[in-house]
């Protein structure tokens, strides 16, 4: 996920008068014209970048023809991805600003079914034949646990190494760098450090800053690369409970804490920045400033003509790895998968009309072109096996390969408290005010008051 903020507090003032703003500019509520389905959308915080909402006109355009007389009216929540969950939890409660339909992410959808601001979409998905198209893990990640669906995924993501070719030469590493283990991952970023100096070796998000970002690149990434890549780490599905005190969470923090020991990661306070994953794709790597990133399968969209970050060169410039287990064990490499659903409120005024706009955006010929414009990996199998998906960008085929071996967070209603939890405990680690055998004690503390003790000793 892209990275999340714990804002100061100036810029949480501003932040909390534009919701209200937008709230206000809503308050008029779905229902209020039969013919007029309102969408709200996570519009992107970087001025420059305007994917989804250059999508979403062409959307309306081929809607508002294809049906005379209905109308689309665009509702964008311009935010980092912590504001934007808010506020849209601020628009679900009441008929009066519920929006007809919403991008939700993966890993909030369980948490908003159990608050009861979600629609099951059973009954349209029964009569809509490209819902066979959808990959299962895609359709699991949109599921309650009552079984029903809530959401239409609109791709997915995945995530690896990213390298600067010409550090690595510099550096005397190979050009073809593939890890087979952490301490790999460790030993370049060390080498980097001494033998190119003036770049950041190694980039991790960290910290309640990063949000997301420091629970799913970075600690995740750690994590379900510690185990046999068939149990999860994180929650023990026999039992239905979290799982603590795991040697895989501390060695996980481990890693995080020797990245900023050794100073092989970012400056701290730039780490802690919540717009860093913003400097990361828009300067770091294009200017040759940081040599290993750990990030995901989207960066590209940052670099493509129009974006304001142009960077044509990227795919001769940076190279690609799978990030690998911790020891090299089976099956030697590891990924996570997230993405996003449109998700139809239980308080829309015009659900119908809700759901025959998804079917518009989510044709073939529309999810492929969003998947490419987004540098997402294709749920739909048909656009998965089109030739001109696959060779569309460089990098597609790399991210979609990994989807074999990726995992999906345990996103049950608890879980957004949970990814708070690692966040800080990454923090800890980071800043070096805890060790990573306190920080995962205090995270065990904090996961018996998240969870409701619905915890589990490893």
């Amino acid at each position: 996920m892209r990275p999340t903020a714990a804002r100061r507090q100036l810029p949480v003032l501003l932040s909390l008068a534009v919701a209200a703003t937008a709230l206000t500019a809503c308050g008029s509520g779905s229902g209020s014209d039969p013919d007029t389905v309102k969408v709200s959308f996570k519009q992107s915080t970087d001025n420059s970048i305007h994917v989804m909402d250059d999508f979403l006109a062409d959307i309306k355009k081929q809607f508002e023809k294809e049906n005379p007389g209905k109308k689309v009216e665009l509702v964008p929540i311009k935010a980092p991805d912590s504001e934007y969950y808010t506020k849209l939890q601020q628009m679900l409660r009441s008929p009066k600003t519920a929006p007809d339909l919403v991008y939700e992410d993966t890993f909030l959808i369980n948490s908003d079914i159990t608050s009861g601001y979600l629609k099951p979409l059973d009954s349209y998905l029964a009569k809509w034949p490209d819902w066979n198209q959808f990959i299962d893990t895609a359709k699991a990640a949109a599921q309650g646990e009552d079984g029903k669906t809530y959401g239409v995924p609109d791709g997915t993501d995945t995530r690896g190494l990213w390298f600067d070719k010409a550090i690595f030469k510099k550096a005397g590493l190979p050009a073809n760098w593939q890890p087979k283990t952490w301490d790999d991952v460790l030993a370049a970023a060390r080498t980097i450090k001494q033998k190119v100096p003036g770049v950041t070796p190694l980039n991790v998000y960290t910290g309640k800053p990063a949000g997301e970002a420091a629970t799913m690149q970075t600690f995740e990434m750690l994590l379900y690369g510690t185990n046999d890549g068939k149990t999860d780490p994180l929650y023990d599905k026999a039992t239905k409970k979290w799982v603590a005190g795991s040697q895989g969470f501390k060695d996980s923090l481990q890693f995080v804490e020797t990245v900023f020991k050794e100073k092989l990661g970012p400056d701290v306070s730039d780490a802690l920045d919540p717009n860093f994953g913003t400097q990361v794709r828009g300067e770091l790597l294009p200017k040759g400033k940081l040599g290993i990133d750990l990030d995901g399968s989207w960066l590209p969209q940052d670099w493509l003509p129009g974006s304001g970050h142009e960077w044509p060169e990227w795919s001769q410039k940076l190279g690609l790895a799978a990030m690998p287990t911790q020891h090299g064990q089976a099956p030697g490499k590891v990924s996570m998968s997230g993405g996003w659903t449109w998700a139809v409120p239980a308080k829309a005024g015009n659900p119908d009309l809700a759901f025959d706009f998804i079917k518009t955006m989510q044709t073939k010929a529309n999810a492929k072109k969003w998947y490419i414009a987004n540098s997402g990996i294709a749920v739909r199998k048909d656009v998965a096996s089109d030739p001109s998906y696959a060779t569309a960008q460089p990098g597609i085929k790399f991210f979609t390969d990994l989807v074999a071996s990726t995992h999906y967070r345990p996103a049950y209603p608890a879980y957004p408290k949970v990814s708070t939890a690692i966040q800080e405990a990454t923090e800890a680690v980071t800043t070096g005010d805890m060790s990573a055998d306190k920080a995962a004690s205090s995270y065990d503390d904090e996961l018996k008051s998240a969870t409701d003790n619905k915890v589990i000793e490893k």
